[in-house]
C-alpha cells in the first residue's frame, strides 16, 4: 500500500487522483509544506511525497511517471513515439502552467515579505493566458493525448484548477468544459474529498 503526503489543495491531489485512477490502496499523510512532519519525508520540506515499501519518492510529475510506468495505466509504453509525445506535452504543461502559476504562489505568499513582487502576477497571468489559448488549441479529443486519460491531463485539469484558486483571468470555454469533464471524474471526486 502507498503512503501520500501533503495536503488535498497541494501537488499532492495530483498524486491522489492518480492513485484513484489506478484503483490503488493508499494512505494519506495531510502535512503541510515545509512543516517538521514534512520535513520527515523529504529535508526540504516540499509535497507531496509518495512512499512505496521502503522507497520515499518526491515531485509529484515524478511520482506519476512512476506510478503510470509501474502499474502500466494512464501513459504510453516507455520507448514509443506515442510516450515520447506525451512526454513533450507533460514538459510542456511544466514550464509553460506550472511554473508560471509557482511563481505566482510564490510572490504571493511563499517567499519572506520582503522578497515578493507583487507586480509580477500581472504578467505570468497575461503569459498563462497565452499558454491556455494554446493549449486549448491542442486540444483535439476528450484528452489531451486522445481518448484516454494520461499524465498529461491530471497535471494540466490539477493546473486550472489551480489558475481559478489563484484568480487568474478565465480559461475559454473549451478548456473550461475539458477541465469541468476531468473534475467529474469519480477518481477525482474521491481524491478532492480526502
Amino acid at each position: 500500500m502507498y503512503t501520500v503526503i501533503g495536503p488535498v489543495k497541494s501537488r499532492a491531489m495530483r498524486v491522489l487522483w492518480m492513485l484513484e485512477e489506478l484503483g490503488e490502496a493508499y494512505n494519506h499523510i495531510d502535512a503541510a509544506p515545509r512543516s517538521d512532519e514534512a520535513r520527515t519525508y523529504n529535508p526540504s520540506g516540499k509535497v507531496p511525497a509518495l512512499i512505496d515499501g521502503a522507497e520515499v519518492l518526491t515531485d509529484s510529475m515524478a511520482i506519476l511517471t512512476y506510478l503510470a510506468d509501474k502499474h502500466g495505466k494512464l501513459t504510453a509504453p516507455a520507448g514509443t513515439v506515442a510516450r515520447a509525445r506525451q512526454d513533450a506535452m507533460t514538459f510542456w504543461l511544466v514550464d509553460e502552467f506550472d511554473v508560471i502559476l509557482w511563481a505566482a504562489a510564490k510572490h504571493s505568499f511563499v517567499l519572506p515579505q520582503e522578497h515578493r513582487v507583487p507586480a509580477v502576477k500581472d504578467s505570468l497571468k497575461a503569459e498563462f493566458s497565452a499558454s491556455a489559448d494554446q493549449l486549448a488549441a491542442k486540444l483535439n479529443g476528450p484528452f489531451l493525448m486522445g481518448d484516454h486519460l494520461t499524465v498529461p491531463d491530471i497535471l494540466a485539469c490539477h493546473c486550472l484548477n489551480w489558475a481559478v484558486g489563484a484568480g487568474f483571468p478565465r480559461v475559454d470555454d473549451k478548456l473550461f468544459a475539458y477541465g469541468k469533464n476531468l473534475r467529474q471524474r469519480p477518481a477525482f471526486q474521491a481524491a478532492a474529498a480526502r
